[in-house]
């Protein structure tokens, strides 16, 4: 009955300072003190007794209020700071609150209380980890508080969602700028406090069978809002910046005066500077555990725990990757990258026919984008896969290597049409990767195989101006793997010998109008170049299950008709009113192509890297993203043509759309990197066929066992050098980054809905 009572006073005095017109003296306690009166009112009867409508109305009406009910929030800044500034300070305070937020250090509650301002908070970091070494007593109500608090952050945070896209990296988020600068004395505390509440959460606990169902886990809120603080304070630039570039050649030293500067967001300089194995060790752990979470097989159905933050542990990675190289090298310095790549790899396969989980698709490939381009991550894919993970692709025998290229198969041939921009990226990936893999499974080596068979066909070939270059970078596979990984794999050599029509086909396309136009009148025939009848597999893993089909959906564009844009789709995960979901839409973010996501560095023969200056003498084709004809076609030794011998290259009928010519086939055609394959046909398909006929074989296990111990030193054109496409920081990314994880952070909260109805410009929000 007192509850109620409360409320309903509560209620009063909200509809009182809605219906006043005139300002309110700050000194009138009797009417201020109202709102303070009962502490037990939580966050979720705020927002039902404070409607949205009413906030606004007084804003218009009578902002004086409005601004006075915040300052008596916190009326104990004694220098006048603006409000935004003293309500930032007073949270962070708030959050190192003894008794309220954290454990008193007092050995009796008949000691004075302590004083909030002149506490060290650095002795009152949340949980064990990194710079701490003592885990607290977990309390429910210290936790409840911290998750509110956060969530009044997060809110204060979100001025973002109310501009418009865009990629000028000048524009800073003022209330993460203060927030995280020195004017915050509980920086460090609370930066250590977030990450080690994220890094240190078990949701499984001692596995005790439906512990979740038994016990409400009060942790799991405060972990996600403290991931949601964590990513959006770490929302930094990097393209434009001057923070330092550490060698990942040397780990575990130790950080010293002679440090350059970090950047001036202390959350960004902490991570940066963060070099102690047994912490990297700690986060790496935590991170990965968090990420296998939802991969959890039992014999009892649903009785795990399953986390719903992924997305954010997932910006949250590669944040850590990204700002801090020494983290990145201490990943790939042991097989433990692993334990991250299978869960990429499951939410990939899982999501790639779900189009509001497209963004989900683009940052788990952003992050294998950034892996690839170290030499480590490659050797590291040669590791057995041996913990079968509940997934939908056949069944093989082999490496992680395999797995990955087996699940970017299945992505490309039965994936969403909105991730046709995404396939540059994979194919980049793999090239990455190909000269370090020792064995592929004759599984793995036929996805190869039908990936390139189904992309060199003519009407696919001639249909968009960029399509020939995914062939480009499968040639450069092949040619990697066998300059310099032949030995181990006669599978791929096998498949190639089998498949062998298809080069051949390659290296006589036709140029001639006619045949061009033969070619994309069939297209208006045919089937999708890549149909999902021709991917259908014989048998999958045991306990998979499928994608989620596509949805219908009205936003079906054409992704050819608009280059270098696309939509994303994102839905919220639960209701937000019984029965309502909502959806939002990313619309137009610039999406560079694989030439702006990354510069090529070329691999010495004592392993180093050199990056290779960009070829600004090529110019891209007409129509095509800009530079993105460079980038599969230099490294075989083609000449540049200047800018106006490619205008002549394609044309352009009076519709506008891209008509392909000869010059323009002849222009790339000339350039495929066909002599090794070609050699290697020429040298083996006469020896394999002569030892079918002589020894009457039928079975190809003879004919690998034959290659296996074959040899083509000393035939094979010279070997070209290793080129890696190292993934680059740009204002592009940076962009689709903050939409993304503003997009993910909307639709996480929805009880309460704390952005609901408002005036949102960053994206599209419906309600379905």
């Amino acid at each position: 009955m007192g509850n109620a009572d409360s409320k309903l006073n509560f209620r009063k005095a909200v509809i009182q300072l809605t219906t006043k017109t005139q300002p309110v003296e700050a000194t009138d306690d009797a009417f201020w003190d109202q709102f303070w009166a009962d502490t037990a009112t939580s966050v979720q009867d705020v927002f039902a007794l404070v409607p949205a409508a009413e906030i606004r109305a007084v804003r218009e009406e009578s902002p004086s209020n409005l601004a006075t009910l915040c300052y008596k929030g916190d009326e104990d800044d004694e220098n006048a700071r603006p409000l935004a500034e003293s309500l930032l300070l007073a949270i962070a305070d708030l959050l190192f609150c003894p008794e309220f937020s954290v454990q008193s250090h007092r050995k009796n509650s008949v000691d004075t209380a302590e004083d909030i301002h002149a506490i060290d908070s650095c002795e009152y970091i949340w949980e064990a980890g990194v710079g701490f070494a003592h885990s607290p007593t977990p309390s429910y109500n210290h936790d409840l508080n911290r998750t509110e608090l956060l969530k009044l952050l997060l809110t204060c945070f979100s001025e973002v969602m109310y501009l418009p896209p865009s990629s000028d990296s000048s524009n800073t988020n003022p209330w993460v700028q203060f927030f995280c600068s020195t004017e915050n004395r509980h920086a460090l505390p609370l930066f250590t406090s977030l990450l080690n509440i994220v890094c240190a959460y078990d949701p499984v606990g001692y596995g005790i069978p439906y512990n979740h169902l038994l016990f409400s886990d009060y942790r799991e809120p405060l972990v996600e809002q403290a991931a949601q603080v964590l990513i959006v304070t770490l929302d930094y630039d990097t393209s434009t910046s001057s923070s330092p570039t550490i060698d990942g050649t040397t780990t575990g030293t130790v950080m010293d005066d002679t440090d350059p500067p970090g950047p001036d967001n202390l959350f960004v300089n902490y991570l940066s500077r963060i070099h102690r194995e047994e912490d990297f060790q700690f986060i790496l752990k935590g991170v990965a555990r968090l990420l296998s979470n939802p991969l959890l097989q039992t014999y009892l159905p649903n009785s795990t725990k399953k986390i719903q933050f992924h997305q954010e542990l997932l910006v949250l990675f590669w944040k850590l990757c990204d700002f801090n190289k020494k983290f990145l090298f201490f990943v790939l310095k042991s097989s433990d990258v692993l334990d991250i790549l299978v869960p990429i790899l499951y939410f990939l396969n899982d999501a790639r026919a779900d189009q509001s989980r497209v963004g989900l698709m683009h940052i788990g490939v952003f992050i294998l984008l950034l892996l690839s381009g170290e030499r480590n991550f490659g050797v590291r894919l040669n590791k057995p896969y041996s913990v079968r993970v509940p997934m939908d692709i056949p069944v093989f025998t082999g490496t992680h290597a395999d797995l990955l290229i087996i699940v970017f198969h299945k992505i490309i041939t039965s994936g969403h049409q909105r991730l046709q921009p995404l396939f540059d990226c994979l194919l980049t990936i793999i090239v990455n990767v190909s000269p370090y893999l020792k064995s592929l499974s004759m599984v793995a080596a036929n996805k190869l195989l039908h990936l390139l068979e189904a992309f060199s066909t003519t009407w696919f070939l001639f249909s968009t101006v960029q399509n020939h270059h995914l062939v480009f970078f499968l040639l450069e596979v092949f040619n990697n793997i066998i300059q310099y990984q032949f030995d181990g794999n006669s599978n791929l050599v096998y498949a190639i010998i089998r498949k062998r029509n298809v080069f051949h086909q390659l290296a006589n396309l036709p140029t001639d109008l006619q045949s061009i136009q033969k070619a994309l009148q069939r297209k208006k025939k045919a089937p999708e170049p890549i149909s999902r009848t021709n991917s259908q597999e014989g048998v999958s893993m045991e306990g998979s299950r499928p994608a989620a089909p596509a949805e219908p959906g009205t936003l079906k564009t054409s992704l050819v008709a608009t280059p270098g844009q696309f939509n994303l789709f994102m839905k919220s995960w639960a209701p937000i009113f019984e029965g309502v979901y909502i959806c939002i839409h990313l619309q137009n973010i610039k999406f560079y192509g694989i030439d702006k996501l990354t510069e090529k560095s070329q691999v010495s023969e004592d392993g180093t890297m050199r990056s290779l200056e960009p070829e600004s003498s090529q110019s891209p084709t007409e129509g095509s993203p800009p530079g993105i004809v460079s980038d599969t076609e230099s490294w075989s030794g083609g000449s540049s043509q200047p800018k106006q011998d490619r205008r002549r290259l394609s044309s352009a009928s009076s519709s506008g759309q891209w008509n392909p010519t000869p010059e323009w086939v002849v222009s790339w055609k000339s350039k495929l990197p066909l002599q090794t394959i070609m050699r290697l046909l020429q040298v083996l398909v006469p020896q394999v066929e002569k030892i079918c006929i002589d020894k009457g074989l039928t079975d190809e296990s003879e004919i690998l066992k034959f290659l296996q111990h074959g040899t083509l030193v000393g035939l094979l054109p010279v070997p070209h050098p290793i080129l890696i496409r190292k993934y680059q920081a740009n204002s592009g990314t940076a962009m689709w980054f903050r939409t993304y994880m503003w997009g993910v952070i909307y639709l996480r909260n929805v009880d309460p809905p704390i952005w609901y109805d408002t005036d949102v410009k960053l994206f599209e929000i419906q309600r379905v």
